[in-house]
């Protein structure tokens, strides 16, 4: 019984692993698109002198506002619909009963699933600030 219940956790963890790297592949992905969507304004605001960190910054800041949207979201939702998945928990597997009220695992995937967001936001940022502007701007 007990080899079964760590067989099932490690399946769980497998699959886990594997949406929070489809997640962070997503991400990347959606955020190089956009930032490949504005590489025109990021020339121009770098042409008219705009510094590669200061541009970055408000790429980030623009981020860090949707991101806080979606964690605000996520939590409000995670409330209302809290109490549903613990009673469905509880009836299907009593083991994950307890774990779905953990402080942690609350508070620690959103911020998780944020570090990764942010950084998916930072990388082409990154890359966009690092194109010349002139080569941006003649491109189109």
């Amino acid at each position: 019984m007990n080899s079964f219940i760590e067989w099932n956790s490690s399946v769980y963890i497998t699959l886990g692993a594997f949406a929070l790297l489809l997640a962070g592949v997503g991400l990347g992905a959606v955020t190089a698109y956009a930032m490949a969507q504005r590489r025109k304004e990021i020339g121009i605001r770098m042409a008219l002198g705009a510094g590669g960190g200061r541009v970055r910054r408000l790429l980030l800041r623009e981020g860090s506002a949707l991101i806080a949207v979606g964690l605000l979201g996520g939590f409000c939702a995670a409330a209302s619909a809290g109490r549903v998945f613990i009673a469905t928990l509880t009836s299907m597997a009593p083991t994950f009963a307890a774990a779905a009220r953990d402080p942690l695992l609350i508070a620690g995937a959103p911020l998780l699933l944020a570090a990764l967001a942010l950084t998916a936001c930072y990388l082409p940022a990154r890359r966009a600030t690092q194109v010349d502007p002139v080569r941006a701007l003649r491109d189109e």
